[in-house]
């Protein structure tokens, strides 16, 4: 294990990260924890009872946090015509077709979002070696797969975020910064929560969500009471 810092030591001290506590009283906690010289992002992380082997026990999804996240993502769209000229006014970062596929073949990866049409597929399927390792790969289920592309460019713009669950059935976010009121902080956590437990397999027996936790980008992890 890593030699924690003195610092991160010093934070573990003011509280018992074994304990669940309040969402709220958790968000005062974490502000607290802001003595680093950049505004640092929360995550929320979620362990979930699932076996992620099991194909029909993927979590995965995106949803649209009500205060953002803190930044804006720049967001690329594989697009012709019309479409390509809607999402261009939605606020599309790259929009393209063939141009841009080659671009991501000789390595350019300068987005966050990559979103595509449906008829744009046959170009965009062969990029799935490098786009999808990233989590960047155009889904119809993430959404990202679609012809309503403006909607959904302005949608990543005002502060969507997508997530999967990982191999150890763990689904992770980030859903603020620190320097976010605390109402907003919460809000958007909550707002995040609630949309993750409406995804509960239908195979899953027992109690669906572990544990939560929120953490900053150099902190510890506080346990939420679920």
């Amino acid at each position: 294990m890593a030699k924690r810092s003195k610092r991160y030591r010093a934070l573990l001290e003011k509280f018992d990260p074994k304990q669940p506590m309040d969402l709220e009283k958790a968000v005062e906690l974490l502000k607290q924890f802001a003595t680093t010289r950049f505004d640092q992002s929360v995550e929320v992380a979620m362990r979930l009872n699932i076996d992620p082997r099991q194909a029909d026990q993927i979590v995965r999804g995106s949803v649209v946090l009500p205060h953002g996240i803190g930044r804006t993502k720049r967001v690329c769209v594989f697009a012709k015509g019309e479409k390509a000229d809607e999402a261009r006014e939605a606020g599309a970062d790259f929009v393209g077709a063939e141009d841009l596929a080659e671009k991501i073949k000789d390595g350019w990866m300068d987005f966050d979002v990559c979103i595509a049409t449906p008829d744009m597929m046959s170009i965009v399927g062969p990029l799935g070696r490098i786009l999808g390792p990233r989590g960047l790969m155009p889904s119809p289920r993430a959404g990202t797969v679609t012809m309503d592309v403006g909607r959904v460019v302005k949608e990543y713009k005002a502060g969507k975020v997508e997530f999967r669950n990982d191999s150890t059935g763990n689904v992770h976010a980030v859903v603020g910064k620190l320097s976010f009121d605390k109402d907003k902080l919460v809000e958007n956590i909550r707002t995040f929560v609630d949309y993750v437990q409406s995804l509960r397999p239908q195979s899953v027996k027992g109690q669906f969500v572990k544990n939560i936790s929120i953490s900053a980008t150099m902190s510890p992890g506080i346990r939420i009471a679920l």
